[in-house]
């Protein structure tokens, strides 16, 4: 069944193996019959900061964050493809996510449950395909996977998108030989998925 699906490649620069790894998926769901819409957080022109203690003040929106809202709200499956940095996502990434998913649109303050806003982005599942130089299994003992549970319960989850599951690729910045032909293959595995 064809999906419609969105991928942001979260790589602030305008090569990285990010973008390899969103376009190989790409192109793998495209051939296999899914609609995509492709963004790289590089080409995207927006102030970052949130700027305000509260959501009482929200600063107009930019061209690139209105349509990455309306992508967000096309899309049935989101694809998010990004390095961790210091054990968190790039700057320009977290300030996407501070801008656009916004009270009304990601999630409903006026409609709590259980002490926490409705999530608006529901009937949408996500991947995040995170690189890395840390061993999945270091992050996991000695970090307790904070950066994939933020990503996924704390932020994904918390608006609606899920399930969203994790492909973690280990050792990215000196690759062992052929890691990185094994890497993309996986990418068009998931992308002619639609997984």
């Amino acid at each position: 069944m064809p999906k419609r699906i969105l991928i942001l490649n979260g790589h602030p620069a305008a090569t990285s193996l990010s973008r390899s790894l969103a376009e190989t998926y790409a192109q793998a769901a495209r051939d296999a019959g899914h609609e995509v819409r492709i963004t790289h957080l590089h080409d995207l022109n927006f102030d970052m900061d949130f700027e305000f203690g509260s959501y009482r003040q929200i600063k107009p929106l930019e061209a690139p964050l209105k349509q990455f809202q309306a992508d967000l709200d096309w899309c049935a499956h989101f694809v998010l493809t990004t390095p961790m940095w210091w054990g968190g996502l790039p700057a320009k990434l977290k300030g996407l996510i501070d801008r656009s998913f916004l009270p009304g649109h990601a999630f409903n303050t006026r409609a709590i449950r259980m002490g926490m806003p409705t999530p608006m982005l529901t009937g949408r599942s996500a991947r995040v395909v995170m690189t890395s130089d840390t061993p999945r299994w270091f992050l996991r003992l000695r970090y307790g996977d904070a950066i994939l549970r933020q990503l996924r319960g704390q932020i994904l989850g918390f608006v609606g998108l899920k399930p969203a599951r994790i492909t973690y690729f280990g050792g990215a910045s000196e690759p062992k030989p052929g890691a990185v032909d094994k890497w993309l293959q996986e990418m068009a595995r998931l992308g002619a998925r639609g997984a």
